[in-house]
């Protein structure tokens, strides 16, 4: 523990092929404490899987060396520590990779790397099945067993002990496999201001600023509903978090970066990818019913409030498993009635492709009108479409030679005006990897930190609960605000909310903030999951679940079955549900005039047209 009262974290990378420059604009935009970059998703450890398999050396993130070519000796020089998982399923071949990029540069004696392990069990799947770990699948209840002989990975999401380990134990450089995206930001939390692993609310607001940054630009301006209040995208700043002992945190970009932050920038990040108010972390569970955002200044969004409860018994695993294979086709339609060739074009391939009923899974839309959604007017006639076909099938071959053949004999042999892709032509066949989220015993773990010729083992055993803030907080109550003028008007529902939505296997969370505190209480009586069902309708197939968090003024909704079997088992355009909040808001809702006043106090540029 050091003596220090505030920290700064900047994240600058939220995925695996995110911005390339974007370390070493964190690095050299101003003061920070740590630089931490997230790199994995589930799919991601299955194919990391595989590149192991094929090669001992290999199974890790290697655009991370790339990121520290350019970063690593000024770090060194300013005493900026750097915390990846990047590792993914073979952290010491990425500490080797680490350290001779360090002996390259000069700095072997100023580099000291630490490395967590613990969280890959593929290996250790029999015996743990064995002793009795079921690993049932979380959604549908099905034992691994199902599908143990196709199983590819198995991580377990590990908290952030482990790293606050390797950095006491003095390691500047710290690569770990499948933490938790928000653990590389809570980490330094608690390794610099020392809160115990019981300080339950401490705890939920790391967590909190984790959840923030984790996605890079996504809380400094992208994918943000207000786009025309973001003033450049260029150089955009990723997010820097100034935490405070006390657990308060202001989030922030870089001065003269592109981008920005606001309250509305970072509520939208809260709502992305959650489900109920009570986010269950391995390190507690934070209450995002607490929160409390609050403008501090340009690009300044300071965060308090945060509450927290005791750490989940169980911890997650994601597991992944081959599940057959899939192929997409893409044809170029063009001229007078473009949708009624496409429709002649996908009927005479589907008929020389044997039919959709002879594959497992078949789908076609034209991208351009249906690709992701109903169209929004369904008067418009296209000039061109993008006409595209896909399959799903266990078998290989039949994909091959039935369907994949098929497609580029259109082009020759049905409507004019039709062309194929250049950088497309024949459809290629590509594995498909299925998603397994299950839950394991904490006891059952072996998680160990090794930094330099020091290894030591960390319990993965959850505190005892004692006392904390969550067991008796109650969410703040909504007020009955909406007004009732007796006027009433037509809107979309953009004009009266924020939204922003993402994927967790095949359900979409779809998280949506009121503009003002009488747009909430609106929401509240007319935002149902049925009417969210209703506008979903042919895509969304599961129920559809409602959380309120109101001191956001926000809902998150849950819809299951919505994403075609979600990751690369889906055959839809969009396989994320990156697009479902934007559809959302498309929607026309009647309200009183006096609610689209409300907002037009705040928002001025609505009453122009402009927004």
């Amino acid at each position: 523990m050091t003596t220090k009262d505030r920290i700064v974290i900047a994240n600058c990378g939220g995925f695996w092929g995110d911005d390339p420059t974007a370390a070493r604009r964190q690095v050299e935009g101003g003061p920070i404490d740590y630089l931490v970059m997230d790199y994995l998703a589930e799919v991601t450890m299955a194919i990391l899987q595989k590149q192991r398999r094929r090669d001992p050396s290999k199974g890790f993130a290697a655009d991370f060396l790339a990121q520290l070519r350019d970063v690593l000796p000024t770090c060194v020089e300013k005493g900026i520590t750097i915390i990846s998982n990047a590792g993914g399923v073979n952290p010491p071949a990425c500490r080797d990779a680490v350290e001779a990029l360090a002996a390259e540069l000069g700095l072997a004696d100023r580099v000291r790397v630490g490395v967590v392990l613990g969280d890959d069990v593929y290996d250790r799947v029999d015996e743990l099945l064995e002793g009795g770990e079921d690993l049932a699948n979380m959604e549908t209840g099905r034992p691994l067993t199902d599908v143990r002989e196709r199983l590819l990975s198995a991580n377990v999401y590990l908290g952030a002990p482990p790293v606050a380990k390797a950095l006491e134990m003095g390691a500047n450089v710290v690569i770990a496999g499948r933490v938790t995206d928000t653990a590389v930001t809570l980490a330094p939390m608690i390794h610099e201001f020392g809160w115990a692993e019981d300080d339950w609310d401490r705890l939920a607001a790391g967590v909190i600023a984790g959840h923030i940054i984790e996605c890079g630009t996504q809380a400094t301006g992208g994918n943000f509903t207000d786009w025309h209040l973001v003033p450049s995208y260029y150089e955009m700043g990723y997010p820097l978090v100034e935490v405070s002992r006390d657990g308060t945190f202001v989030v922030t970009k870089h001065p003269g970066t592109g981008g920005l932050v606001s309250v509305h920038t970072v509520s939208e990040q809260l709502v992305y990818e959650m489900g109920a108010a009570e986010y269950i972390a391995p390190d507690c569970v934070a209450r995002f019913d607490s929160i409390r955002l609050e403008q501090d200044g340009d690009d300044r969004v300071r965060v308090s409030g945060a509450v927290g409860g005791p750490a989940p018994e169980k911890l997650k695993v994601s597991a992944s498993f081959g599940n057959g294979y899939r192929a997409f086709g893409r044809l170029l339609i063009s001229g007078p009635l473009a949708l009624a060739k496409a429709e002649r074009v996908a009927d005479s391939f589907w008929h020389s492709a044997g039919g959709e009923d002879l594959y497992a899974d078949a789908t076609t839309c034209c991208i351009d009108w249906d690709g992701g959604h109903p169209p929004l007017d369904a008067e418009r006639e296209p000039s061109e479409v993008l006409l595209q076909v896909a399959v799903r099938d266990d078998d290989r071959a039949k994909i091959e030679d039935r369907f994949a053949v098929q497609l580029v004999p259109r082009v020759l042999g049905t409507v004019p005006g039709i062309t194929y892709l250049a950088d497309q032509g024949r459809p290629r066949v590509s594995g498909v990897v299925g998603y397994w989220p299950a839950l394991i015993g904490r006891g059952a773990l072996d998680v160990r930190v090794v930094v330099g010729d020091r290894e030591e083992s960390i319990s993965s055993a959850a505190p005892e609960a004692g006392g904390g803030g969550a067991a008796g907080f109650t969410p703040s109550a909504p007020e009955d605000l909406c007004p009732n003028t007796g006027r009433r008007t037509m809107v979309h529902l953009e004009e009266l909310c924020l939204a922003r939505s993402g994927d967790k296997g095949d359900t979409c969370n779809v998280g949506v903030i009121a503009r003002c505190p009488e747009v909430y209480d609106w929401m509240r009586r007319h935002l149902t999951p049925a009417f969210v069902k209703r506008h979903f309708a042919g895509i969304c197939h599961g129920d559809v679940e409602r959380h309120e968090v109101p001191n956001l003024l926000a809902m998150n909704f849950l819809l299951h079955e919505s994403l075609g079997g979600g990751g690369t088992l889906s055959l839809l355009l969009d396989a994320q549900g990156k697009t479902y909040a934007q559809f959302l808001l498309s929607a026309e809702v009647t309200v009183d005039t006096g609610l689209v006043e409300c907002v037009e106090r705040l928002y001025p540029a609505f009453e122009d047209g402009d927004a």
